[in-house]
């Protein structure tokens, strides 16, 4: 864990474990990735972005008071009550975005989500 990384969760820090559970995750698959931390958001990396982390920033109604958003594009919407929002940023592009508040959350349907994100980004 970099300093940057837990400068990020400095507000959070019980966001930490859940953070990284995903990240032992992700790089476990994708042992090639980066990241980019700025200071609203941690960007996973191949090429391009396939996922990422933030925060929350303001108090949104029927959101948590204390969550980790994961965010990750797919050529499609996909439906499920996991999935707070969904926009078609572009045409067939889809931005998805899905509340986590324990490592539990980190489960497979969301890392399959992650996958085909992944994917998706190399065809770019």
């Amino acid at each position: 864990m970099t300093e940057e990384e837990l400068y990020f969760f400095d507000q959070f820090p019980d966001m930490l474990p859940v953070y990284e559970t995903l990240k032992k995750k992700l790089l476990t698959s994708y042992p090639d990735m980066t990241l980019k931390i700025s200071k609203t958001q941690i960007s996973f990396r191949n090429r391009y972005i396939f996922a990422m982390v933030s925060l929350p920033w303001r108090k949104i109604k029927g959101y948590p008071e204390r969550y980790l958003l994961v965010t990750f594009g797919l050529p499609d919407r996909k439906e499920d009550p996991r999935i707070l929002q969904s926009v078609e940023a572009y045409p067939g592009r889809w931005t998805h975005h899905v509340v986590t508040e324990r490592a539990e959350d980190i489960d497979d349907i969301l890392m399959n989500w992650i996958h085909e994100a992944y994917l998706f980004s190399l065809q770019k």
